[in-house]
């Protein structure tokens, strides 16, 4: 199949046409010719209102619920929501029942996803159960598609257990992930530690909780080796300790929720259940640190953290409801509140090769792996803007910059109505 699109801004630092308007002819899934004005009959032509077109948008954590909580969100429905919010990769969480801890699940989840625009690369359990009581089937679980491996929000309290579990990845050689969240402090905590969370009577998780497990995390690997990857870090004490672990020459990597970047725990503050997210919001010094961090490459990544959750989940009594939130349909439009289109491209496009996923520029002979998008709309989102199956979203009601159009991937392309 030949597609054309015209008339595009390409948004690419690492290619020549970068922020130039062109027409590029894609056959057979493969970028054939870029330039100010081509024509082919035989092609389909994608034209629209301010085009603009990057790499493929990625995100490094996602949830989906099947197999187990298919009423959060199915396999097929995720995807969909996903190419209609412009990603083309997403790693999906192993938080599913029963857990993602074996190969049968990973490969369930990669035929289950085969056949769809969008790559869906599952992460299998680090322990079984995600309990961190015994270490899962890396092994098989990475022959049969896996691309890490790490306890969904969960960390291992046994640190000789995490330890053989570093030493063991290595023989893999495959990718751990952790959440630095001590469980000793932060057990049924309702928030972040601060002033709102004093003045609203709630027990509250200090920084203290992510530091000192993080800082604990950091020295196993100091002692082991292999590759370390920390999700959702959410203080300003974290950048800084990322930072010089990195300088250290430590196999160091690390993402924030977006959350994080957009809500202080001030949110809070008339118990709206859905501004309870995991990390919880912290104080705008961590926002302007975490911001900070991934201008300068300390943070890697940013992930939505998708989380569908069932609607009694969330509209419940505040010190009941769980943590979570969906995202995907919200990334591009809050990130550009923030960044500028460069760097929100940036951020959207970066960290595949981290967890050894093909990246692909705009370049001619390259796999066409397109976002398309409108980066100068606005919209406030609605429950109506949700295709998710759960609308347990905390951007609801809030002004977005930019909207996806659709993707180009695996030699077929998807524009939204």
């Amino acid at each position: 199949m030949n597609v054309l699109i015209k008339s595009a801004t390409i948004v690419d630092n690492n290619s020549s046409e970068h922020l130039k308007s062109r027409d590029i002819l894609i056959e057979e899934g493969v970028i054939k010719a870029i330039g100010e004005t081509i024509q082919d009959k035989n092609a389909q032509v994608i034209d629209l209102p301010n085009l603009h077109v990057s790499k493929g948008w990625f995100d490094s954590s996602v949830s989906f619920g099947e197999p187990g909580y298919e009423e959060r969100e199915t396999l097929q429905n995720g995807l969909d929501v996903c190419q209609n919010s412009g990603f083309t990769s997403v790693i999906v969480n192993p938080n599913t029942n029963p857990v993602t801890d074996h190969a049968a699940l990973i490969e369930f989840i990669k035929n289950s996803t085969t056949s769809h625009l969008v790559d869906a690369y599952p992460m299998g359990a680090l322990t079984e159960k995600s309990n961190g009581q015994h270490i899962a089937e890396l092994f098989d679980m990475k022959k049969k598609g896996a691309v890490a491996f790490g306890d969904y929000k969960s960390c291992i309290s046994d640190t000789n257990l995490f330890k053989i579990a570093l030493q063991y990845s290595k023989t893999v050689d495959t990718l751990i992930q952790v959440f630095a969240n001590d469980k000793s402090m932060s057990s049924d905590t309702q928030m972040h530690e601060g002033t709102t969370s004093t003045n609203l009577g709630l027990k509250a998780q200090p920084r203290l909780a992510e530091v000192i497990q993080l800082q604990r995390d950091l020295e196993v690997l100091k002692y082991t080796g292999g590759k370390l990857h920390f999700a959702y870090i959410s203080t300003a004490e974290s950048v800084e300790i990322i930072k010089e672990a990195k300088k250290q020459g430590l196999n160091v990597s690390c993402s924030v929720a977006l959350p994080n970047l957009m809500f202080t725990d001030a949110m809070l503050a008339e118990f709206d259940s859905k501004y309870k997210v995991m990390p919880p919001l912290r104080e705008p010094s961590d926002i302007e640190a975490l911001r900070t961090g991934l201008r300068d490459g300390t943070i890697d990544m940013v992930t939505t953290d998708h989380n569908p959750l069932n609607i009694e989940l969330k509209k419940t009594e505040f010190e009941n409801a769980e943590f979570g939130t969906i995202g995907l349909e919200s990334a591009f439009g809050m990130l550009q509140t923030v960044f500028n289109l460069e760097d929100t491209i940036a951020i959207l496009t970066r960290g595949k090769n981290r967890f050894g996923i093909d990246d692909f520029s705009i370049k001619v002979g390259e796999k066409a792996q397109l976002s398309l998008f409108n980066p100068d709309v606005n919209w406030d989102q609605s429950e109506g803007d949700i295709r998710s199956k759960s609308k347990n979203s905390i951007y609801l009601n809030e002004t977005h910059k930019g909207k996806a159009y659709g993707i180009i991937n695996n030699n077929r392309v998807y524009v939204s109505n």
